[in-house]
């Protein structure tokens, strides 16, 4: 990423702590979700749909292209009738795996704390990997 991407005028924008410029990469509800599901291999915007059933449309287009201006995502389109387009995560987006890892680890303690057990809440997803 280049350093004008992250200027406001002819400042750079500065930073209290490491997590203000982290969430401001994948803060929100739906970036850590889909860098989730792309852990497990490159998906379709249908899969990740799939994936993420509350997601719209519009909103999953929007952080897909949030997400690849950062270079967390890569996008290929591939010269196909339909086009058929596949989204995977870079190298430097696999750099979050063991900071989602933990939150993931952190949630799932969080659940049995606050319910008893994780699995009363905790619903099972069928993976789309091949």
């Amino acid at each position: 990423m280049t350093e004008q991407g992250k200027t406001n005028g002819d400042t750079l924008k500065k930073y209290r702590v490491g997590v203000e410029a982290a969430l401001e990469v994948m803060g929100g509800k739906w970036k850590p979700l889909i860098i989730y599901h792309l852990f497990t291999g490159r998906k379709r915007t249908s899969e990740l749909r799939r994936l993420i059933p509350d997601i719209t449309q519009k909103m999953l287009t929007t952080q897909l292209r949030g997400l690849e201006k950062d270079e967390i995502v890569k996008r290929n389109v591939y010269s196909e009738v339909p086009p058929k387009v596949e989204y995977e995560l870079t190298e430097y987006g696999w750099g979050l795996k063991p900071a989602l890892d933990l939150l993931c680890y952190w949630g799932e303690e969080h659940l049995d704390h606050v319910y008893g057990d994780r699995s009363k809440v905790l619903e099972k997803f069928k993976s789309t990997e091949n």
